[in-house]
């Protein structure tokens, strides 16, 4: 209801001013190629089907308008279009052939604008030096196989709390797989980003915050029209963001800045034990963390340090893009291996083979390798089931004036192509 008065007023306004504004631009010029068609809009308020439908169903939105208009469509949303795609020729022209055209991302909106940290995240930083450098340091620190094998222990770790979960959950009533998944992989991404095996507790916290953002994200999407207005009209959405963005501040900047604190303890580690005084504050199973490969980055184009709500916005894209999207992969392919048995057989055959093998009775990860019909199952399950319907936005590049899209323009400024809907989609939000 808050959201109904909220547009309509915005459309009192736009409907105001249409008729000039109609009179001084000019949309289209001859020759030029146009925007992909899209349903009707009016200047500052966009779309008129958001006075219909909120932000939150956007999914079934855009099946409709692609089913209407084609593999390509154009959305407004407050003031700005986004081009969404639905199309694999598309996708790959966009993404691949014209990969270094649709490099970037699109001016991000207000509540993008606080929870990115002023675009300071590798999801929402535009294509440049900044951009590189965050998404280099992901890349070699963190996602290099030789890292990645340096958190076998904890790996091991989340496989016990997996087991004993299932195992407690599973004793008088249905297990909830999907629930013990999600939280064994916040048990494994929380340790990778932070260093450290926090108890239950912590953890449930750490993963109370972020849920939260993630899951009201779409609601707090309407502050983005218009938002000096919103402000007003939707003032009491606007302070429960900013709540939540408290609540996440408070969870996880101590973390920070415990970890800060150990590590500058930990160069004198040698010096300490030499003189015989005690290091017990310092783990014996230290290992390189997430966080610990922000302290000392330098932004090239700001020539500064990374503040510490930059860190955590870092830590918290890092947090929610490992967990929903590993969990649900794995729902998928459950719920196919049960569907057809045979395979989930094949499967089983496979791994007893294994087991028999190396007469150890359990796999290793080392063993990983010997089993290629069930890594053929997990690529299976993620060509069928993507873990998310939507790829991130891109825009163009501050090099390129404007672009081309399957005949269609894609202007530098405000635009962006993506989309995901499906095994025909790419998508996004802005550069769909």
């Amino acid at each position: 209801m808050e959201d109904s008065h909220y547009y309509w007023f915005l459309l009192l306004i736009s409907l105001a001013v249409a008729a000039l504004l109609r009179s001084l631009l000019n949309i289209s010029s001859p020759g030029k190629p146009s925007l992909p068609p899209g349903p009707a809009a009016v200047p500052i308020i966009g779309n008129l089907i958001w006075l219909r439908k909120p932000l939150s169903e956007l999914e079934s939105v855009l099946r409709t308008l692609h089913a209407k208009h084609g593999p390509a469509v154009t959305i407004r949303i407050g003031g700005r279009p986004a081009i969404y795609v639905a199309d694999r020729t598309l996708a790959h022209q966009a993404l691949i052939q014209s990969g270094a055209v649709f490099a970037s991302r699109p001016p991000a909106p207000p509540i993008s604008f606080v929870t990115g940290s002023n675009q300071h995240s590798i999801n929402a930083a535009p294509y440049g030096p900044t951009w590189r450098l965050l998404r280099r340091n992901l890349t070699s620190e963190i996602l290099h196989p030789s890292r990645v094998r340096s958190y076998s222990n904890a790996r091991d770790w989340t496989l016990r709390i997996l087991k004993t979960r299932l195992l407690e959950s599973g004793s008088a009533q249905p297990v909830r797989a999907m629930d013990q998944f999600q939280y064994a992989m916040f048990c494994l991404l929380v340790f990778m980003c932070f260093g450290d095996k926090l108890d239950e507790n912590q953890i449930s916290e750490i993963e109370r915050v972020e849920r939260q953002m993630l899951l009201n994200i779409r609601r707090f999407n309407a502050l983005n029209f218009w938002p000096r207005l919103g402000r007003i009209f939707l003032r009491n959405r606007w302070s429960e963001f900013l709540r939540l963005r408290q609540e996440q501040e408070d969870v996880l900047l101590p973390l920070i800045r415990a970890r800060k604190d150990l590590k500058e303890r930990r160069p004198n580690r040698q010096i300490k034990r030499a003189s015989g005084c005690s290091t017990s504050s310092i783990p014996d199973d230290y290992v390189i963390a997430y966080v610990d490969t922000l302290f000392d980055l330098e932004l090239p184009e700001e020539k500064r340090k990374m503040t510490k709500p930059e860190m955590m916005t870092l830590c918290s894209e890092f947090l929610i893009g490992g967990t929903d999207t590993t969990s649900t992969a794995l729902q998928w392919i459950m719920e196919n291996l049960v569907k057809h048995p045979e395979i989930q057989n094949k499967v089983l055959d496979e791994m007893k083979s294994l087991i028999n093998d190396t007469r150890q009775g359990e796999i290793r990860e080392e063993d990983l390798s010997k089993l290629p019909y069930l890594k053929a199952v997990v690529l299976e399950g993620l060509r069928r089931h993507p873990s998310g319907h939507f790829v991130l936005s891109y825009a163009v590049t501050e090099e390129e004036e404007e672009a081309e899209l399957g005949g269609y323009a894609v202007p530098k400024k405000g635009h962006g192509v993506g989309d995901g809907l499906g095994s025909e989609s790419v998508g996004g939000t802005d550069v769909v």
